[in-house]
């Protein structure tokens, strides 16, 4: 907590919802809106998440620069059986970003089969009191606008994915090293 306290609980982060989510009394729940505010970091197991915009995102390097990851995911209705087997995505198809019943958000519910997760991440670049997001390399290459060529060198040698979170630490950690 930012008043130095500690609390201990069963944590886990809710990328659906981007929520912070704990256990009470056998009810998963939320941490409330009005308390993010007081809390300073949460460790689970050997990971750092800190609040950022009312938000929690992992922190994933310090040095002179940060380099945070927020965590998102889509909740998609796959498509409807088609013929030979397949299924087919039409207009009728949609997103969904939670579920609800009774006006409160489920945590605590196994997905039908028709839904399909699809989890994916903005990174945040701390740089110069400055905070990018970026959302691939590309974008990130125009905020290195002077390193585009190192960038591009060391991402074609060292096999760099956006996917692959920690290749994109080294590429934070090589560029802050130069």
């Amino acid at each position: 907590m930012k008043d130095g306290k500690t609390n201990n609980a069963s944590l886990n982060y809710n990328s659906l919802t981007e929520e912070m989510i704990f256990e009470n009394k056998g009810t998963k729940m939320a941490i409330a809106p009005n308390q993010i505010p007081l809390i300073d970091t949460v460790f689970i197991n050997n990971r750092k998440f800190v609040v950022f915009n009312d938000k929690f995102v992992e922190s994933v390097y310090r040095s002179t620069w940060g380099l945070y990851i927020e965590h998102k995911c889509k909740l998609e209705e796959q498509g409807t059986p088609a013929g030979y087997g397949g299924t087919t995505q039409t207009s009728a198809a949609k997103s969904v970003s939670t579920l609800a019943s009774e006006g409160r958000v489920i945590y605590d519910l196994k997905l039908p089969d028709r839904y399909k997760t699809n989890p994916y991440f903005i990174y945040w670049l701390s740089k110069n009191g400055e905070l990018n997001n970026f959302a691939n390399l590309r974008e990130l290459k125009k905020l290195f606008e002077d390193e585009k060529d190192q960038i591009k060198k060391y991402s074609k040698t060292h096999h760099v994915k956006y996917e692959d979170q920690e290749s994109i630490v080294q590429l934070i950690g090589f560029l802050v090293s130069n």
